[in-house]
């Protein structure tokens, strides 16, 4: 338990201010790779995402321009959202407003707004945190085969190929202990940033990230096996375990706006926020409405990049709130909830529904007595939604890896109807425990139905006229053309009449093309020469 601080101790505030515009927009689109890397771009054309003013910088002249301002402090930053979480007294942050540049300024504390007439309601946070097959999963079995990843694993469907991003307190001991070996000595970590202190040094502060990576790479032959033991992974830290404030929201969007830059494809969290050592910041239930939260609207940022934000949905359910709070609320958010593992709910896992009705939990995994490594490298059981948070991502990393084809959308939606409770949700259970051959099988249809009624393009490579043989069961379709970096070049209407498309204008290069038309939806790339 954190130890709350009296209201009338604070003689600074938490505030976030807003900018009009980013004049850099079009530099960006100039050269996208100045800001993301090729496989950020890779991901948005995998699954048709353009480039949008979100992707672009905040304005450097801005964040001088605030950082002059005698008494502000700069806490985190947001592109996709154009704002700064920044800190001071109510004076200073309020003579912001006479910069011509900035839209508006949002108080943590919701009562200054409504004082101030500072408008564009935006809330804060609470946050919860507690804490014979393929592989010889020992003790972890249940928690693996509860969901039937281990016939993904069995498959060879480990998550390879598939890049995970953690956002947690800290990963202490996480680079010397035994269980997290195989994932060093295969390549398997690819960096990390401690956005608390602002530094690199992820494996200490705090023993949470430990066991929640355990769940997803940890491998003990014979006691603990992850369910996505060989994807590779991103380690933040965003959570200040020290207070509770909600700047801590303000890092996570930062950290995932990172995750998107760094080509990620899933964000793992077992944060949650509802109360503030402030109780004027705190979160009530009347803000889960899917995109009210700093951190429930920067998730659902996320989603529209192409990844998948799989967030715990807190351990609040036998309290006198016992509702999922931020980020897990969010509507694109995959919240996951707790059970025991004969399947049956944990007392402790928070419940739905979001306050605008949306089904909350999403699904559910063990989370009672999972197995997972401590700090020390030693196998031990422990309880909450924390760590069937990961144990989920883990799965869904695998799954993916299966099925590669799939949007970040596809993927959820066939997650959530292979649940066991998918057509009668409860408050509870959401859509409950999903079963990932299940969906695999119901995702290789979908895929082989789609194979089935395929464009054919050629010739491949081109010179200049590209053809387009139709399905017999279409007659019209729209093509668009896409270059490297993922932006649109033209598009055209094709009909059956009419198959050929010229690209005569392109120079020689690699170029991906998507066709859709009313019942069938394809992608490739082409070689021009």
């Amino acid at each position: 338990m954190f130890i709350l601080c009296s209201y009338y101790g604070f003689s600074q505030e938490d505030a976030w201010v807003y900018f009009n515009d980013k004049p850099n927009v079009q530099t960006f689109f100039d050269n996208p790779l100045s800001e993301l890397s090729q496989r950020s771009l890779d991901r948005r054309m995998a699954q048709n995402i353009s480039l949008n003013n979100n992707d672009a910088p905040i304005e450097q002249s801005y964040i001088n321009a605030v950082l002059s301002v005698t008494g502000i402090e700069v806490k985190a930053k947001s592109k996709w959202l154009n704002c700064l979480h920044i800190r001071g007294s109510i004076s200073d942050i309020q003579a912001l407003n006479n910069l011509s540049f900035v839209n508006h300024i949002h108080f943590a504390d919701k009562t200054l707004n409504a004082r101030m007439a500072i408008h564009k309601p935006f809330k804060t946070i609470n946050k919860q945190m507690i804490v014979q097959d393929f592989f010889n999963y020992g003790t972890s079995a249940n928690q693996v085969q509860m969901l039937n990843v281990n016939l993904l694993h069995q498959a060879n469907y480990t998550g390879t190929g598939k890049i995970i991003a953690v956002l947690d307190s800290g990963f202490t001991g996480v680079n010397t202990i035994i269980p997290f070996n195989r994932f060093f000595n295969n390549g398997q970590y690819l960096g990390g940033y401690n956005y608390v202190a602002a530094n690199t040094d992820v494996f200490s502060t705090h023993f949470h990230g430990t066991m929640t990576l355990s769940c997803m790479t940890g491998y003990v032959d014979g006691q603990l096996i992850g369910t996505a033991p060989d994807a590779q992974y991103y380690l933040f830290i965003t959570e200040d375990v020290g207070s509770e404030n909600p700047v801590e929201e303000s890092y996570w969007v930062q950290a995932a706006e990172e995750a998107d830059r760094l080509g990620a494809d899933i964000i793992s969290t077992s944060l949650g926020y509802f109360e503030y050592d402030n109780t004027n910041y705190s979160h009530t239930y009347e803000e889960m409405t899917g995109n009210t939260a700093f951190a429930s609207q920067g998730a659902n940022i996320a989603f529209t990049k192409g990844m998948i934000v799989v967030a715990s949905a807190g351990n609040s359910g036998g309290t006198i709130n016992p509702h999922i709070g931020v980020p897990a609320e969010a509507t694109n958010v995959l919240a996951v909830g707790a059970v025991q593992s004969d399947r049956t709910y944990a007392a402790f896992s928070s419940i739905g529904p979001s306050f605008d009705g949306r089904v909350k939990p999403d699904v559910m995994a063990k989370g009672q007595n999972a197995t997972v490594s401590n700090t020390t490298g030693t196998i031990v059981t422990v309880s909450g939604t924390s760590f069937s948070c990961p144990i989920m991502a883990g799965s869904i990393a695998s799954f993916w890896q299966a099925v590669p084809s799939l949007n970040n959308q596809q993927v959820v939606d066939f997650v959530k109807q292979s649940a066991d409770r998918f057509t009668n949700p409860t408050v509870e259970y959401g859509y409950g425990i999903p079963n990932f051959q299940l969906a695999l099988n119901n995702a290789l249809l979908s895929v082989n139905d789609t194979i089935q009624e395929r464009f054919i393009v050629y010739p491949n490579p081109v010179y200049d006229q590209l053809i387009f043989s139709f399905p017999n069961d279409l007659d019209k379709a729209q093509v668009s053309f896409y270059n490297a970096l993922g932006q649109l070049l033209f598009e055209k209407k094709i009909q059956y009449s009419d198959t050929t498309v010229s690209l005569s204008d392109l120079i020689s290069g690699i170029y991906f093309y998507k066709i859709k038309s009313n019942s069938c939806m394809q992608s490739g790339k082409i070689f021009k020469n």
